[in-house]
Formats: structure tokens, sequence, C-alpha cells
């Protein structure tokens, strides 16, 4: 089965697919309630909510047995320019990724099901999930193997980088399992350093000062203290992985037809600004950048106008 799964990931169209035991992440559980705790995860009330759950898969979806984890490749073949309001690599697509992913995982399934039968996965409970569920993706991608958390909190996959989504498949049966691989990020902080906002630290990620955070997920305007610090950046922010010295030696471009670079990507400034709200949600119906929705684009277009030289 193990070999099987790995083969069928690839023929599907994953760049990378890792297997882990299913057991309750005890490490895991002590950091993310420390984390929660502290207030860091700031207006993402969903995050406090079925922490159990995210630690451990077995409560999520009973009877499962193994993880299965797979990557994406979504480095894009062009970039936007760089006086332009930037959008996160990660929406560049103009389909969203969660369907993408899910697509893939859908069929990966459907394989395994053929070859093992249906009881292989639950007919009872979800155990196919891209950002969909309470799941810790990185952690489970890190012990099945797949790369190892980066100081900026991103999955790094070696010969990849960090430009990765990420599904997860909950089987309801055993298997081999991969392990884990070295952490190589070393006494390297440039991601850290780079952080216009010092969101990153040692410690890890307070998401309440980064701008992934502040222009898609903090409700109302972006507190004033930050306006400066924008670095162009309209919707999510890729500051700390574009100085990633593994995605600079790693990253390079996907070769996935379904991830084709949107046209939005040549709009400047003045395009945007004068986007109507129906507009918005033409271009960006199926656009993973929907999700910031025209009110919080608009907000965030100001800011970045008002502190544009």
């Amino acid at each position: 089965m193990y070999d099987f799964i790995k083969k069928t990931a690839a023929f599907v169209g994953f760049d990378a697919c890792g297997i882990a035991k299913a057991e309750r992440l005890d490490k895991d559980a002590v950091c993310v309630n420390e984390w929660l705790q502290n207030g860091c995860h700031g207006e993402m009330a969903y995050l406090s909510r079925n922490v159990e759950k995210r630690v451990d898969p077995v409560l999520l979806t009973p009877g499962c047995r193994s993880v299965v984890m797979a990557a994406l490749n979504y480095y894009p073949r062009k970039h936007q320019n760089s006086s332009a309001p930037q959008i996160a690599k990660y929406a560049y697509s103009a389909t969203d990724y969660h369907q993408v992913v899910k697509e893939k995982l859908s069929l990966l399934e459907k394989i395994i099901r053929e070859k093992y039968g249906e009881h292989v996965v639950s007919k009872d409970f979800r155990h196919c999930f891209v950002d969909s569920a309470p799941v810790l993706e990185r952690a489970w991608a890190e012990r099945a193997g797949l790369g190892w958390i980066g100081k900026h909190t991103q999955l790094i996959v070696p010969q990849t980088g960090s430009y990765c989504f990420l599904g997860v498949l909950l089987l309801n049966a055993e298997t081999h399992y991969d392990k884990p691989v070295k952490n190589r990020c070393g006494t390297c902080t440039r991601c850290i350093s780079a952080c216009p906002t010092r969101a990153l630290s040692e410690r890890g990620m307070d998401a309440r000062r980064c701008l992934a955070y502040l222009t898609i997920e903090k409700k109302g305007e972006i507190p004033v203290e930050f306006h400066p610090k924008m670095s162009n950046c309209l919707t999510g922010c890729d500051v700390c992985a574009d100085v990633c010295p593994w995605n600079k030696k790693w990253a390079t471009p996907n070769t996935h037809p379904e991830l084709t670079e949107a046209d939005f990507l040549e709009w400047d400034m003045d395009k945007w600004q004068s986007l109507s709200e129906e507009d918005f949600n033409r271009v960006f119906k199926k656009s993973a950048v929907k999700r910031a929705g025209y009110k919080k684009i608009g907000q965030n277009l100001q800011v970045l106008s008002d502190h544009t030289d």
C-alpha cells in the first residue's frame, strides 16, 4: 500500500507525498495551546475551536490509522511588477487552490479505494481536507517526512521549497510510514529579520502582526502602526518566504496548468482602484483573492496609496 500511495500521488499530479501514523500530536498540542492562550491567533476564533481534534486525527475521523500528506508546488511561472499592489503567490492563479488540490486528493482517494476497498476510508466521517478542517497540516507534513517547518512557520520541502499547498487524506488502514527529515534552518534568521512587522521571532509567529492576517483575516481597517510597514502588500505576504535561502535554491516554477497565472497580475494601482464591486465579484469569483472581499481590498488599497512614494 505504501508504494502504491506514493506512486498514485505522483500520478494524479502531486509533487511530493508522505505518510505518518495517526496519533495524538502531544508536543504540538502544548505549543498550540500556549499560542492560543497568548492570543496570537488574533480574531481567528475558529482556531480556538476543536483544539483536541486539531491535535488528534482519530478524534476528527474515528477509525483512521494513517495520515497521507500530499504537497503541490505553486511557485509561479511569472510575477507581478514590483511596483504594483502585491498579491501573495498562493493566489496568483485564476482558480482557487482549494479546488485544485481537493480534486487531486479526491482522485487519489478514488484510486486507493478501487485498489484496496471502500473500507480503507471512513464512510461516516470526513477524511479529505484542504484547509477545511481542524488539522495541523504542517505538523503532519513534517511528521510524514515531507520537509521541516522553517522559522517562517512554513513547511520547507527538499528540492521544492516552501511554496507548496498541502492536502490531507485520512485512511482507515495501516501501512509503512515515513521518517521526519532533519530541520536544516540552523542559525539562519533571514526570515525573522526580513519580516516588516516583526511578526516572526525564534518563538514562532504572532499572527496579529502578520501582513497576511492583517490584509485578509483582520476585521475592519489595519491598525495605523502597521501602515508604513505594508511592503506594498495588498492581500497576503511572501516577504519571509522570498528571502529564505532554501527557496532561493530550490523554488522552481510549477508545471500545473490548473495554476496558470491570472490576468490580474498585470494590474497596476490605477486598475485596482477603479475596480467596482460588481467587477471584483466577477473577476475573482473562482479565485482565492475573493476571501479578503471587496471592502477589505479597498481598505488595503487606501493604506497602500497613502504610503506610496
